[in-house]
């Protein structure tokens, strides 16, 4: 899976400045890409916890609709835990055959995974993360 250097920039970016709460957003691409990461409005009021602002979403799927690129998946931060999925994120993942990105805060550098959320679940290990600039 291929992430562009922007867009993993701006994920961590988001990150820091959303700690000690979590983040979220939409990653923008094509088939195996993602060239880009939009932030969005975490709804919910538990720093602990995330959630897509619809409206956000909405606005993404439609930009990236009208520039020939599509939803490819989401991201989110764990400032305080691994990255690796939640049991909160697998059950409340709606979206098979998208990525998830989790970017978790607790190291001295971000960690960065990736993950697919197939219709059974999420796969179980990681996708190899290469970026590009």
């Amino acid at each position: 899976m291929i992430v562009s250097q922007a867009a993993l920039d701006a994920v961590i970016a988001h990150a820091r400045g959303a700690a000690p709460a979590e983040c979220c957003g939409v990653l923008i691409g094509s088939a195996g890409v993602v060239t880009e990461a939009r932030s969005a409005r975490n709804l919910d009021s538990d720093p602990d916890r995330f959630l897509i602002d619809p409206k956000d979403h909405i606005d993404a799927r439609r930009e990236a609709r009208a520039r020939r690129l599509e939803v490819v998946g989401f991201y989110h931060s764990h400032p305080h835990s691994a990255a690796i999925p939640s049991q909160t994120d697998i059950a409340e993942a709606s979206y098979p055959d998208h990525l998830y990105l989790i970017v978790s805060l607790t190291g001295d550098q971000p960690d960065v995974q990736l993950y697919r959320f197939e219709r059974w679940g999420f796969r179980g290990v990681p996708f190899e993360l290469e970026t590009v600039p």
